[in-house]
């Protein structure tokens, strides 16, 4: 019994040692680590991919887009003072996403409006590129599935999701993209695309970020869900027939009108010219003789 008290004895005048102190706080410190290493290790990597991801998208800035946005994304001007290539510090992964992901970045030569080409770029080298653009300042990102893809709704919310879609389109988009999207001309050399058959995606991003001329649609103008419904709406285009035969490029009047006096009138009138020159015609010389 005298053994275990001069031991316990011992303990409690080491435990109130200075250096008692310290190994509890090392040990403290030690377990700590331990636990953040243990439960934090795909943060870590998540930061470091992304720090990579931006480091490759910046060489191939430099390589591809340098010439026209500049170095660091400020933008060039020309000697006279226009726009050579717009800042794009603010205009977020999602505008890269759509420009360079439907191939009309880059452009070959500078113009009122970006065509719609061949994908230059890879899709990890899109991705690379979208996470340079966004880290140079504010920005919408690139949306996630669930609100572009209309597969994700069910059979009764896609009927609704469809006719408010419509409503929505016809209101704000015909104008420009034609009343079954197949696109028109617009002023200053530009024109609205054809947006059926385009990935839901690109859409979706194209509302949000108002490429080249046409109107910047952001989740306070037509929330995301409203945006979702538009790209319903296009679907069902798709699937649609064309009762009347032939689309005639889907412009509607326009194009019915000028079927209607190149082909119809101009028929007319080529027949009638036709029957004019193969009637019997009277000859006054000859009647003059007779007399």
């Amino acid at each position: 019994m005298r053994l275990l008290n001069r031991s316990a004895g011992r303990l409690s005048r080491h435990r109130r040692g200075p250096i008692a102190g310290l190994v509890v706080l090392l040990l403290g410190l030690l377990m700590t680590g331990g636990l953040y290493a243990v439960f934090a290790p795909a943060q870590a990597d998540s930061t470091d991919s992304q720090e990579e991801l931006v480091k490759d998208g910046r060489e191939l800035f430099l390589v591809g887009c340098a010439f026209c946005h500049g170095q660091n994304g400020e933008g060039v001007l020309t000697q006279d003072g226009t726009q050579y290539g717009p800042a794009l510090t603010d205009v977020g992964a999602a505008a890269v996403d759509f420009q360079v992901g439907t191939g009309r970045m880059p452009m070959a030569t500078p113009g009122s409006q970006a065509p719609r080409k061949e994908v230059v770029y890879t899709d990890a080298e899109i991705a690379a590129l979208s996470a340079y653009v966004a880290s140079l300042g504010t920005g919408p990102a690139i949306p996630d599935a669930e609100l572009y893809d209309p597969d994700t709704l069910s059979s009764e919310e896609y009927d609704e999701y469809v006719v408010r879609g419509g409503q929505i389109f016809l209101a704000n988009c015909t104008a420009c993209h034609n009343f079954e999207g197949s696109g028109g001309a617009m002023p200053r050399g530009g024109y609205a695309p054809k947006i059926r058959g385009v990935d839901p995606k690109h859409i979706y991003e194209a509302m949000l970020t108002g490429p080249q001329s046409m109107d910047t649609f952001s989740d306070g103008n037509i929330p995301p869900d409203d945006k979702k419904a538009v790209i319903a709406y296009l679907n069902t285009l798709e699937e649609q027939p064309s009762y009347g035969g032939f689309t005639l490029g889907g412009l509607g009047p326009v194009s019915e009108g000028m079927i209607a006096w190149f082909v119809g009138m101009g028929g007319m009138l080529a027949f009638a010219i036709w029957g004019a020159s193969h009637t019997t015609r009277t000859s006054r010389k000859k009647d003059g003789a007779d007399a």
